[in-house]
């Protein structure tokens, strides 16, 4: 198929599985192209890599399930740094015996390092598996 004009844009998503609640981010290159009988066609590419749309049928990473929620870029990545944040203490405040804030105030937001912030297309590091609860608890009401 010849291609008569294409365009690129750059677009982030943030998969979450229903199924075993695996986590991830993914940056891709969409191309419209219009073929010689001026037909628009798109296509994905995912680290160089000709992919399938993920809007369509997404497949989770881990486990291979299709029941896959997608949002925008960074839900992941904020939850991730959430759970990191809470291992280190981080937002449970700190409080002296009697329950009252101790001096100094609220705890102040802590920039992250550039180790903390994580790109859209970086692969997890570390060996934990993702829970769906996990992803989702920053984001129920309380």
């Amino acid at each position: 198929m010849s291609d008569i004009a294409a365009t690129t844009v750059h677009e982030a998503y943030a998969f979450a599985c229903m199924r075993c609640g695996h986590g991830w981010e993914q940056a891709y290159e969409i191309e419209h192209h219009v073929d010689a009988s001026h037909h628009a066609f798109v296509v994905y590419k995912a680290d160089g890599e000709r992919v399938p749309s993920p809007l369509s049928t997404p497949t989770c990473t881990n486990c291979g399930g299709h029941v896959v929620r997608i949002m925008r870029a960074g839900r992941v990545s904020t939850v991730q740094q959430l759970l990191r944040n809470q291992g280190r203490g981080y937002g449970s405040g700190s409080r002296d015996k009697a329950g009252a804030q101790a001096p100094g105030g609220p705890p102040q937001p802590v920039e992250p390092s550039k180790d903390d912030r994580v790109a859209a297309t970086a692969a997890p590091t570390s060996g934990h598996h993702w829970h769906l609860s996990d992803l989702l608890h920053p984001f129920h009401r309380r």
